[in-house]
């Protein structure tokens, strides 16, 4: 297993190119994977599933299996900008973008931790889980960017993906993500779609016994 850290993660450098990050930028990060394997599973969670989507697209003579756990391709929901879950998402990046060009990433981390975890959870971590959040939120600047502004159609997606494609999603997740798995199944209903009941979009941290075994369970299948 090969778990890469995308731009501001981990030993891999802030984002510092001056032209607006695009998911192509993260994928280029994971040449050399593509280079010494040659068939692999993608598993890609949030902002690494869009990440991994882009990556199966650019690769996919190489991709066995592509699990999306909640991916976040929000532009796509963008030809009904008067939907309830496209307005979550422009208001949570405005929040993000404000904040950041402001430095108050203390109000940005509270709205996004509330909005991905429910209202008030950012209130019931304690002041050095805060202060990690915050150091931790600040590539999502950034990211944005890919997940508002990434131009390829949901027909070219459909086109240019694995058939065998999986998402995976929670019952109790919010709107905007509820919203991109509606129109996944809609445009593209020979992928396949799993639901999990409890654990919501942090699922993978905070379910992990309830998210493995799905994983497992669609790595296992043929």
């Amino acid at each position: 297993m090969i778990a890469p850290n995308l731009y501001g993660y981990g030993a891999t450098s802030a984002w510092s190119k001056p032209h607006r990050q695009k998911l192509t930028d993260h994928v280029s990060l994971l040449e050399r994977v593509f280079v010494d394997e040659p068939k692999i599973n993608i598993i890609g969670h949030s902002f690494g599933g869009s990440v991994a989507m882009m990556a199966a697209k650019i690769h996919k003579p190489r991709i066995n299996k592509l699990i999306l756990i909640e991916p976040n391709p929000f532009y796509l929901l963008s030809n009904n900008q008067e939907s309830d879950g496209y307005k979550e998402a422009v208001a949570l990046c405005d929040v993000i973008k404000r904040n950041g060009d402001k430095g108050t990433w203390s109000i940005a981390v509270k709205y996004f931790a509330d909005y991905w975890n429910g209202n008030g959870n950012w209130e019931s971590m304690d002041k050095e889980r805060q202060d990690k959040l915050i150091s931790a939120l600040k590539p999502n600047y950034h990211e944005w960017d890919c997940v508002m502004k990434e131009t390829v159609s949901i027909e070219e997606w459909t086109h240019s993906l694995p058939t065998n494609t999986t998402i995976l999603m929670s019952e109790d997740t919010v709107q905007s993500i509820k919203d991109i798995n509606s129109l996944f199944q809609s445009k593209i209903p020979g992928w396949s779609y799993m639901n999990y009941g409890d654990g919501g979009h942090m699922a993978p941290l905070t379910h992990a016994h309830i998210i493995n075994p799905l994983i497992e369970r669609v790595l296992e299948s043929k």
